[in-house]
């Protein structure tokens, strides 16, 4: 659909735009054809030039106007992103602050603890997720050598990767750091691998299975509160009426995965959106009228420059006009659904 969509719209500008280049080409012929034989239409050309460059100068003035209120009002959408962009922040920060308690807890079994931050140190969930490409040793040699942890040991290691800040690191520094801006990067490697999802696998759909190897009784009610005041000001109202418990940690995992961390991608990414390709277009066509619509003709006179070059100058600002006579509907519909 969306193919079809651009397919569509490159089409309406295409044909304005072979149009108009034909047209130039057909009346460059014409005038030079003219002027050499007929004497006199040189003078008429001639006569006509501050007429030529009036329209040329009123039609860069209204592109160059267009541009820039098209300008502000990118200025007012990015302003209103970074507002966005920041409030996901905090909410990331404050998830993670979440991920935080609940990983240096006393929820996990020792054994768990000893298994990934002795034995198996500087392992990583993404090499544990990604042991197919046979890039690191140590996640086979993990793999199989797994013990009876009810695989707690990878959700272990899941809650371990949402503390990185980028997809390379190996060890938590003894200060968590929550930063101003995220690292595209571990937000795409969380984006891959799912990660929250383990949250909501083992506390939701198998928690059964699981509970004798994850103590929630653990957590003192100190830092119950504290997850509970956190996840407030998240999301107030997905995890209002919640308190503490196996179903809150499965809809606060599913919340991270399918919610949080593919919002803050997305605002991410649409940060460093630039400028559209049509007002680029735009601006070339504002400065070939400014260069060939308005200088090319003062030069003209002024150094009695060839005849062609004047008929090159009239010849294009007719065509453009006729362009954006053609294209103008098709262009402002594609800039307004923009």
């Amino acid at each position: 659909m969306m193919s079809k969509k651009s397919f569509s719209t490159n089409y309406f500008v295409l044909i304005p735009l072979v149009f108009s280049s034909i047209l130039c080409v057909f009346l460059i012929y014409f005038l030079d054809q003219k002027t050499t034989n007929t004497p006199l239409f040189f003078e008429t050309l001639q006569d006509q030039i501050s007429t030529f460059i009036g329209i040329s100068g009123l039609t860069a003035i209204a592109l160059l106007g267009y541009i820039v209120f098209s300008i502000f009002g990118i200025n007012r959408i990015i302003v209103s992103g970074d507002n966005k962009l920041n409030a996901l922040i905090e909410k990331m920060n404050a998830a993670r602050k979440v991920i935080e308690i609940i990983y240096k807890s006393k929820l996990w079994r020792p054994e768990v603890k000893t298994f990934i931050d002795d034995e198996f140190e500087g392992l990583s969930f993404f090499e544990v997720k990604e042991f197919y490409k046979g890039k690191s040793k140590l996640a086979i040699e993990y793999l199989e050598e797994k013990k009876g942890q009810d695989d707690t040991d990878t959700l272990y290691l899941e809650l371990k990767s949402l503390l990185y800040t980028e997809p390379k690191q190996k060890s938590l520094p003894n200060t968590i750091i929550y930063p101003l801006q995220y690292n595209p990067a571990i937000l795409e490697k969380w984006l891959e691998h799912k990660v929250g999802s383990g949250l909501w696998y083992h506390f939701g759909y198998r928690f059964g299975d699981f509970k004798n190897a994850l103590n929630l009784d653990a957590l003192h009610e100190r830092h119950q509160d504290k997850i509970m005041a956190l996840a407030n000001s998240i999301d107030p109202i997905s995890f209002e009426d919640s308190s503490f418990n196996d179903v809150f940690l499965s809809k606060f995992g599913e919340y991270l995965n399918k919610d949080l961390i593919p919002k803050l991608f997305e605002a991410q990414s649409d940060k460093k959106i630039g400028l559209s390709t049509s007002l680029q277009n735009l601006y070339v066509l504002f400065a070939s009228m400014v260069f060939i619509g308005i200088l090319l003709p003062l030069l003209s006179t002024l150094l009695e420059l060839p005849t062609i070059l004047l008929v090159c100058s009239f010849s294009f600002v007719i065509s453009s006009l006729v362009f954006i006579v053609i294209s103008g509907l098709s262009f402002l519909s594609k800039t307004v659904n923009s």
